[in-house]
């Protein structure tokens, strides 16, 4: 089932209510095309939350990601007040809630901004209710570059190995310039609404958010500064310098594309017109990391599953042994022996991200070297990534297990001491987060880095042997 298309009926005896805005994963005023269409609708506007953990086509965050989406709703909330309006925040599965509140306020029309996943069947079915009552009902390509429908191999299916899909991107029309924020809004009647601190999405007992408030200002205005700052001084070297993580090289930019404090058409010519001579190799990277993005999300699309089905189905012959809890828990807090795996580990728990390069080293010494089913560890980043969504977290998950779209063939063991030696020669990411790498408190490691690559890439005998069809 697809969520296309902008069009709605018209509103009848809605004529003159107030036109709602659905906000999702677009926290932010700019460049939403759904709350600029109300806006421009001429009616007053009222702006919507819905916190949603009970429908069972939406994947609740983890608890990282709930402590940036308080950060991030409060700061949208300040934003739609200098404009005029409200931000009401309901709880409850959405189909109800909105459904609901189109009756409870005679509303003329509701927009929205589109997701991708499982949970495109519920705007669907709101889309559907809201027309046969008589309500506009009209959803935005907010998001993604290139909407999934319309980047299509030359056999019409969708593609599974990015260099020909990116290329296939790179030769649509271009991706449509941001649009901007409303100067002004006109507001609806206030409704009653739940309290921001009454979804309880912030750490209390124990508040281990530490981390994450030392190391992000959530929020569009930051996310802002963040992207200028980018741009300004770091772009020129991402190419070369992106895989060092003891370099701060990377865009920091992921969690503002989670929750769409800035969405990727902004991202996209903002870095197009930053281009000159001396950094555009840094701006092709760049982009292309936006492509990966786009690609994940068109999987998603396909896929919507994927964070518990395999893509390639054959992989469900895996023969996983049982699970050894110490082995999993030794690696969630950093203290496998294994110095790059610790770091990142380490890293991750303090502040809600970890290095991309040092993300594939993890992955993979987990899978293939601890032979830990990858949901298990898709699942322990959903919980503590504070840029966790549905689209990239599992297929890259899925990337480095080998089950995925043009995913690493699964003989590709990331060994993490040949990955420290080679992006992080001077050790000065692995003593940032392992202060007692070195010394005699540092543990052994817990498995043979070579026994088990050997045990991998046994156990896959199974997969390539099976003969379940993709």
């Amino acid at each position: 089932m697809s969520e296309r298309g902008a069009g709605g009926a018209g509103g009848g005896a809605h004529g003159d209510g107030p036109a709602v805005v659905w906000f999702r994963d677009d926290l932010r005023v700019a460049d939403n095309p759904a709350l600029r269409a109300a806006a421009d609708s001429g009616r007053p506007v009222l702006c919507v939350y819905v916190w949603d953990d009970r429908s069972p086509e939406v994947r609740a965050p983890g608890g990282a990601a709930r402590w940036w989406l308080h950060h991030s709703l409060h700061s949208l909330a300040e934003r739609l007040e200098a404009m005029g309006a409200t931000l009401t925040i309901r709880r409850g599965p959405a189909e109800q809630v909105i459904g609901g509140l189109l009756r409870e306020t005679g509303t003329a029309a509701v927009y929205w901004n589109r997701r991708y996943g499982s949970e495109r069947r519920i705007d669907e079915r709101i889309k559907t209710a809201a027309r046969e009552g008589g309500v506009e009902a009209s959803s935005f390509g907010a998001n993604l570059l290139f909407e999934p429908w319309t980047i299509r191999t030359g056999q019409g299916g969708p593609f599974s190995v990015y260099t020909p899909f990116w290329r296939a991107c790179l030769a649509a029309p271009a991706p449509r310039k941001p649009v901007a924020a409303p100067a002004r809004l006109t507001p609806a009647s206030r409704i009653d609404g739940e309290e921001l601190e009454a979804l309880g999405l912030l750490p209390t007992h124990p508040d281990w958010a530490g981390g994450l408030r030392e190391t992000w200002q959530p929020g569009e205005r930051a996310a802002h500064e963040q992207l200028r700052r980018f741009l300004a001084d770091d772009v020129a070297a991402y190419a070369d310098d992106r895989d060092l993580p003891g370099v701060d090289a990377t865009s920091r930019l992921s969690p503002r594309l989670r929750w769409g404090e800035l969405s990727p058409h902004q991202l996209w010519h903002a870095s197009a017109t930053a281009r000159d001579r001396s950094n555009a190799k840094g701006v092709s990277t760049f982009q292309s990391e936006l492509g990966w993005r786009e690609f994940a999300y068109h999987t998603l699309y396909e896929h919507p599953d994927m964070a518990t089905v395999n893509i390639h189905r054959r992989y469900d012959a895996f023969p996983w042994p049982r699970l050894h809890p110490a082995a999993l828990h030794a690696w969630q807090r950093g203290r496998t022996g294994i110095p790059l795996v610790d770091a990142g580990m380490r890293e991750l728990w303090h502040s809600g991200v970890m290095h991309n390069r040092v993300r594939m080293v993890t992955a993979s010494f987990l899978i293939k070297n601890l032979l830990v089913d990858w949901r298990h560890g898709e699942q322990w980043f959903w919980d503590t990534l504070v840029d966790a969504d549905p689209a990239n977290n599992p297929f890259n998950w899925q990337w480095v297990a080998g089950s995925g779209a043009d995913a690493a063939p699964y003989f590709r063991v990331f060994n993490p001491e040949l990955q420290r030696e080679k992006f992080d020669r001077q050790g000065d990411y692995v003593r940032r987060w392992v202060p007692e790498w070195d010394t005699p408190d540092y543990p052994e490691p817990i498995v043979d880095l070579a026994e088990t690559r050997r045990a991998a890439l046994a156990a896959f005998d199974v997969v390539k042997s099976a003969r379940t069809a993709d």
